[in-house]
């Protein structure tokens, strides 16, 4: 089957993971499958599928060696790199089940994890990292080996003694424990493996909750595969396309989309050097295809607005660039071009002008040859991805979570309405349920949670749908998320207000690093919202105030540029939603003071107690 995008593998044979990954490396041996950047060489490193495939062989040997329970877990702490697709595979081939850790998270979260999984194998990125998660104190009686994947590290001690002298805990460098993988005295009469079956675990991947403590959601061989053929129903890579990855493979969009779907078609996975270098990386790799996100183009959005800031005839033209670009895209996939025309009589230019003196410029920046640029994991500020659809930049939107293994719905190159998540993939079912719900169904589903049969059936309807826990409209079959359940602000007026959308408009000015919207049972609503600093310097100068003297954050001229800029950003919003308070901070929200979660999304509960008086400080006045 081919598509205008390329070849479509034929995988109606192939239910399980590595039965994709020995159908790749038997059908492409010699092409390339991962490149990445090897520190102490200072080199990039290729490593075609012949290559994996034999160094999957060595892990596999190492794991065997450990005699291994069938459904084990095996934890990985690891940043993206060839490692963790090797543990992953050989993992699997063993018939263990993955624990992908965000390398991100707090000591005590993982060590969480762990114990919750009951882990025996922990593959760590830096021994400092074990020794954080051990001085939590946090039990966990499973764990027998911990890995510490670091060419640096001297050598370790063989293992830790237990009360009555026997090793009860064995850590050990990757390349110690490979090297003896091979070894006579090391190598010991494995069990027989029994090939994994569709409904096997694969992977128990924790989502981590903004309260409370992270649960584990149980996917399958099945889950996962099913959900890769969907997708490739939707978008087919091919042979030719080269991925950049940058996003952690314990994020399961990324395993989905940037580690199983090239894998399918054999394309080649860059491994960006870190977040830092990406613009670097960019024009160096020079991908196809990248996988992110909102939160980077976001970042290149407003790095580019910064750039127009103090240029006024660029700023028309890149003003009359998106708009026009955005006309043709609305004329090309039959949508209804709602938006006020922008750029003023620069709009008269011809587009092969404004092609080649505006948009092409800033496609460069993504190496001048991206095809696709995919977004999920959460919504996207109309402001950006009209830009970007405007200026020519593929941008394609989709929906779905950790629960549905997790792309549920997409929008396509040939039908792209940005103000939706698409269509439900092949296979799968959304419905609107109590309350304006999503509901969906399909092979993609989980399992259910680890050890947690309560919060299982919570999270299904009586007849068995998923709850997503979003609201939305189905319009002509796409789907249209207007915001969450849990997170919709009411007023003391009754207004209803969906916070994340307010946030996400606010973060497209380069000043709002993160932002949170807040009024529940208040008269009106207000935010928090934490300064980009270099932004900040230029603001508290143009009025004449000290930037490193926090009052003035709360001047009164501030105040009123920020509610300014505030309420140009909220146009499209209705009035009630629009923030008339604002009290600015500069202290980022991490992960490491807990007011993130590990995949950055916003720990309400705990940014309210942060900021209690403040919060009730703007209500005062």
């Amino acid at each position: 089957m081919t598509t205008s995008h390329g070849q479509m593998p034929d995988l109606r044979t192939i239910d399980t993971l590595p039965a994709l990954f020995q159908y790749r490396c038997n059908t492409t041996p010699a092409r390339e499958a991962y490149r990445w950047f090897d520190a102490p060489s200072n080199q990039w490193q290729s490593f075609s599928w012949s290559d994996m495939q034999q160094a999957v062989a060595t892990w596999s040997q190492a794991i065997g060696n450990l005699q291994l329970e069938r459904g084990a877990r095996i934890a990985t702490l690891l940043t993206h790199s060839v490692h963790a697709i090797c543990i992953d595979q050989a993992g699997l081939a063993q018939g263990c089940v993955t624990v992908p850790l965000h390398a991100n998270d707090n000591p005590g979260n993982i060590a969480f994890i762990l114990a919750d999984a009951g882990a025996s194998l922990l593959l760590v990125n830096r021994l400092e990292a074990w020794q954080k998660i051990a001085a939590t104190g946090t039990p966990l009686p499973a764990l027998r080996c911990v890995v510490v994947d670091d060419p640096n590290q001297p050598a370790i001690e063989t293992g830790a003694s237990g009360a009555d002298g026997a090793v009860a805990l064995r850590v050990v460098r990757l390349q110690d424990w490979l090297q003896e993988s091979g070894s006579a005295d090391a190598v010991t009469e494995s069990k027989p493996v029994q090939s994994a079956q569709p409904q096997d675990l694969a992977a128990i991947v924790y989502t981590s909750g903004t309260t409370g403590k992270p649960k584990g959601v149980m996917l399958s061989h099945r889950n996962v595969m099913s959900d890769v053929k969907a997708v490739l129903g939707r978008v087919v890579p091919t042979q030719d396309d080269v991925f950049l990855s940058f996003l952690p493979v314990s994020h399961t969009f990324e395993r989905t989309c940037g580690y199983y779907l090239p894998m399918a078609v054999a394309s080649t996975v860059v491994y960006a050097r870190s977040v830092a270098q990406l613009a670097e990386d960019m024009l160096a790799i020079r991908p196809t295809i990248l996988v992110s996100v909102p939160r980077i183009y976001e970042r290149i959005y407003a790095k580019i607005q910064e750039k127009l800031a103090g240029a006024a005839f660029k700023r028309t033209l890149f003003a009359a660039a998106c708009s026009k670009g955005w006309e043709r895209h609305c004329e090309a996939h039959g949508l209804a071009n709602k938006d006020a025309p922008q750029g003023g009589l620069a709009r008269l230019l011809p587009w092969s002008f404004l092609q080649k003196r505006v948009a092409q410029p800033i496609l460069d920046l993504f190496g001048g040859r991206l095809r696709i640029a995919v977004t999920g994991g959460a919504a996207i500020p109309p402001v950006v991805s009209h830009s970007f659809l405007g200026l020519g930049l593929q941008l394609v939107q989709g929906f779905g979570m950790t629960e549905t293994s997790p792309v549920l719905t997409a929008n396509s190159l040939e039908h792209n309405d940005p103000s939706t998540v698409g269509k439900p993939l092949a296979g799968m079912e959304v419905r609107i349920g109590e309350n304006k719900e999503l509901q969906a169904r399909g092979p993609n589903v989980m399992v259910g949670y680890w050890n947690r049969p309560e919060d299982t059936q919570k999270a299904f309807t009586d007849d068995g749908w998923l709850k997503t826990g979003d609201q939305a409209e189905i319009i002509d079959g796409e789907v249209r998320i207007v915001g969450r359940i849990k997170e919709i602000i009411v007023t003391a007026t009754g207004e209803k207000v969906p916070p994340g959308d307010i946030e996400q408009a606010l973060c497209a000015d380069p000043l709002f690093e993160q932002t949170m919207v807040v009024g529940e049972h208040q008269p009106f609503i207000a935010c928090v919202a934490v300064v980009n600093r270099e932004e900040w310097k230029q603001l508290a100068a143009s009025h004449g105030l000290d930037p490193d003297n926090s009052v003035s954050l709360q001047a009164p001229a501030v105040r009123k540029a920020v509610l300014q800029r505030i309420e140009n950003l909220c146009h499209g919003f209705a009035k009630y939603a629009v923030p008339r308070a604002v009290q600015l901070v500069t202290e980022p929200w991490t992960v490491d003071n807990g007011l993130m979660t590990p995949t950055l999304k916003l720990r309400r509960p705990q940014l309210m107690q942060k900021y209690a008086g403040e919060i009730a400080a703007m209500y005062a006045k």
